[in-house]
């Protein structure tokens, strides 16, 4: 590693709070030198956000610092340790291919955790070689983008950059480092860690940490855990509703991917719907679909009761009561999803206050789209612009009866058209990361070194509401075929 005494004044502000932890929670890492560091893509509205000079990130000493060549000034490198429930079974895990260099501390006081992804071998390794290769590195820059774009909370990518060591999965492949940020990386198998292997202590240690950082009202609290249970779940019932709405499949809903801030994290096998199907699943390691589209509720749930039993010794010293009590705050959950869930496909139907039959008007349309294969985006799209003839429900059987009483509860309500139309279009995506789409452009960064595709399409999604004409390319449908056997892969 060189010298960071000659580093220029990036803007770098670290502050590493994590390392005040207990040393069983991390190890401090260097991130390994990469061959010949080059600039792929760079979040240039991100990095000014956080403080950071953008003509000195795309120099060479920039470059150095996101492929984790150098090591900032201020920043103390580690790896995180955590465990997790993966597909049901639990096990040990930690940062195998990723580096905490820090918090960076942006101009507005927010706390932003720096993470290089792919940046190799840590302690957790368990055998891998700790890097990344530029596709799934880039799959995850468009994704987190437009996961931001569409206003759902996630990680975010700063930049993506090579390393000049190819990598060794089925080929030889380019590899890569994503330098990704999130208000912090703590997850549910960081407390499962810590309940499995840590003291009383060192667990209430970890929680006290979260609360500070995230959830700063429940000190206040006369139970103060039981307090951050019940944000961390009000917070996912919110996240996991707009994942429904947007026709978002995670595709690898772990306990170690699912975070105590309630942002999306790994994006590894996701995918978006493009024909409505609930049971579809993309992922080729989820063989019996236990994280299909239909069943993210259902495993966020599941997960969240991993999580309760973690603070039990802080709920109450008493295991029964505090079973008792972290039982009634998780019964809450699904309420509170479908609560949010319903709103959010009202706004998406243009609907304002309640009705008795707006739940059958939600279900009846959803039936129809799955009967007719219709495309979920695209169908929204079309009833937003009030353009029927481009739904692919367009004259098939039962649409026209369903568009009569739509209009008619729509007709019933105060508010005038335009003000339904408005919450329309705040509401439904005119364009997705179309799956197909982000292949070609990953086909054409691996295969070509042409990130011109990626380029186009980050830009695209960025701004996903804007109804332009210059996002209709983005709007088309894949071919059925292509759809039909469409796969995605972690890339680890």
């Amino acid at each position: 590693m060189k010298n960071t005494s000659n580093i220029p004044a990036i803007g770098w502000n670290f502050d590493n709070s994590y390392l005040k932890l207990p040393e069983k929670f991390y190890t401090r890492t260097i991130p390994e030198p990469s061959r010949a560091p080059e600039l792929v893509i760079l979040n240039e509205d991100l990095a000014e956000t956080l403080g950071l000079d953008v003509t000195l990130l795309k120099s060479e000493i920039g470059v150095n610092i996101l492929s984790g060549t150098e090591i900032p000034e201020g920043a103390e490198p580690l790896a995180q340790a955590y465990a997790g429930h993966q597909f049901g079974n639990f096990t040990m895990l930690g940062d195998g291919r990723a580096v905490l260099l820090g918090e960076q501390v942006a101009p507005g006081g927010q706390r932003f955790d720096i993470q290089l992804k792919g940046s190799g071998k840590t302690a957790y390794s368990r055998g891998g070689d700790g890097r990344a290769t530029v596709g799934p590195m880039l799959r995850e820059y468009i994704i987190s983008e437009a996961m931001h774009g569409l206003g759902i909370p996630t990680s975010r990518s700063l930049a993506v950059a090579l390393t000049g060591i190819p990598v060794v999965r089925e080929t030889f492949l380019p590899g890569a480092v994503l330098t990704r940020i999130a208000s912090s990386h703590l997850r549910f198998g960081t407390f499962q860690y810590a309940a499995q292997w840590g003291t009383f202590e060192e667990l209430k240690a970890l929680a006290d940490y979260a609360i500070d950082h995230h959830y700063p009202n429940a000190k206040n609290q006369e139970n103060p855990y039981l307090a951050l249970l019940r944000n961390v779940i009000a917070r996912h019932a919110q996240l996991v509703s707009k994942w429904q709405l947007t026709g978002f499949i995670h595709g690898v809903m772990n306990t170690d991917n699912m975070t105590i801030s309630g942002e999306t994290i790994d994006y590894g096998p996701c995918a978006f719907l493009d024909t409505y199907e609930p049971g579809r699943v993309f992922s080729s390691i989820d063989q019996y679909g236990r994280y299909s589209f239909s069943n993210q509720p259902k495993i966020t749930g599941w997960n969240l009761a991993r999580f309760a039993e973690t603070l039990l010794p802080l709920i109450d010293k008493e295991q029964e009561k505090a079973v008792e009590l972290a039982q009634e705050v998780l019964g809450d959950f699904g309420n509170q999803f479908q609560e949010v869930w319903t709103a959010g496909m009202k706004a998406k139907l243009g609907l304002f206050g309640h009705e008795a039959g707006d739940e059958e008007l939600i279900d009846d349309l959803l039936k129809l789209m799955h009967d007719h294969h219709a495309d979920y985006t695209n169908t929204f799209r079309a009833l937003t612009m009030d353009k029927m003839e481009d739904s692919p429900l367009n004259g098939k059987e039962g649409f026209g009866e369903w568009l009569t009483a739509w209009r008619s509860r729509q007709a019933e309500q105060t508010e005038d058209e335009e003000t339904a139309r408005q919450l329309m279009r705040s509401s439904n995506p005119a364009i997705i990361p179309r799956n197909h789409l982000v292949e070609k452009a990953l086909e054409a960064a691996v295969s070509r070194q042409d990130y011109s595709l990626t380029e186009k399409l980050v830009k695209a999604v960025k701004n996903p509401y804007a109804y332009e004409d210059a996002q209709l390319e983005f709007t088309q449908e894949p071919p059925e075929d292509e759809e039909r056997t469409f796969k995605t892969y972690c890339g680890t």
